[in-house]
């Protein structure tokens, strides 16, 4: 495969097919910097070097009552994860004056559940009011299952993003995951792009899936029109049913971003939760084929630190998003 003349084509409207998004997690390890480099190109086309920041809120930690076998945030499972509910507006509203002081484009309020109760969407979208009243941020939502009427209610608030990973392929799914369906993750994603927010929408790379269920994942994901694809790497977490698995490897990570890339040539390709264990000293590489990340750690993890990421951003000779402060 000439992996230039795949970029070439890609820039120019030309979508890859899926056999050749195979041939790029396929592709030998000696082949890595080749595809990433034309990676980049198509990454650079659409988005220069800006690389767009975001910023996690835990806004209701370990208490799910799904069963997601990658999740630490599962009632069903024993860790030591903090448990509490969802947090007051002063709470919610510090963090994003936090993240609006740390120049993040986007701030994203994540609750661990099912789906989120009337009462907490109507808390949620009064947050989001007073938030849109005084920074200048992008609103992310992650409540998991939506009802009916419930994306509509958030999309007047201003949230102006859902996200809801479908996290593997559909074929995959029911190994991981026993409480919900697939079907069900897509119809929260459906609705909320009906109600006229953006989706932001990935899934995990290292889960015991094949390099089929990647290449599936990120066409599905196509089919939908999502805007946003974060891709995770598995930080295996204590006391859940994937804690003895090993991580993937850095290589394999970084062919799956390239080819997500690929696949999504214009979209906000986001390098996502794992990368500072999973790709270790490599990270940089991600932000060749991705354009976005967070900072300043994930759900129930830690990052490698704000002041980490900004060095890390200007010496691979990229520039962050800002919004003023």
């Amino acid at each position: 495969m000439n992996w230039n003349e795949l970029a070439d084509r890609v820039i120019d409207g030309d979508p890859i097919t899926k056999k050749e998004a195979k041939q790029i997690v396929d592709a030998p390890d000696e082949e890595l910097l080749a595809i990433l480099h034309a990676a980049y190109r198509v990454r650079r086309h659409h988005h220069g070097n800006k690389v767009r920041v975001h910023v996690l809120q835990n806004a209701k930690s370990g208490v799910c009552p799904e069963d997601c076998s990658f999740c630490s945030q599962s009632m069903k499972y024993n860790n030591d994860v903090e448990q509490y509910g969802m947090q007051s507006a002063e709470d919610l509203m510090e963090g994003a004056k936090k993240a609006y002081e740390k120049g993040a484009v986007t701030y994203c309020m994540v609750t661990a559940t099912r789906g989120p109760t009337w009462g907490e969407v109507d808390h949620l979208c009064d947050v989001v009011r007073q938030i849109k009243e005084k920074y200048d941020l992008e609103i992310c939502a992650s409540l998991g299952l939506l009802k009916e009427g419930q994306a509509e209610k958030l999309a007047e608030a201003g949230v102006d993003r859902y996200n809801h990973n479908l996290e593997t392929s559909c074929d995959h799914f029911d190994n991981l995951v026993s409480t919900h369906t697939f079907e069900d993750r897509v119809r929260t994603v459906t609705r909320a792009k009906e109600a006229g927010m953006e989706a932001c929408c990935g899934g995990i790379i290292g889960m015991g899936e094949s390099k089929d269920d990647w290449v599936s994942l990120a066409f599905t994901l196509k089919e939908l029109e999502v805007e946003s694809v974060p891709l995770n790497f598995l930080n295996a977490r204590p006391g859940t049913p994937l804690q003895d698995s090993d991580p993937p490897r850095p290589q394999d990570c970084l062919k799956a971003l390239a080819m997500f890339r690929f696949v999504h040539p214009d979209k906000d390709v986001r390098v996502a939760g794992g990368r500072e264990v999973v790709l270790g000293s490599m990270q940089a590489m991600a932000l060749y084929a991705a354009n976005s990340f967070f900072t300043e750690g994930y759900l129930t993890t830690p990052g490698q630190g704000e002041s980490n990421d900004a060095v890390m951003l200007r010496q691979a000779g990229f520039e962050p998003v800002l919004v003023e402060a």
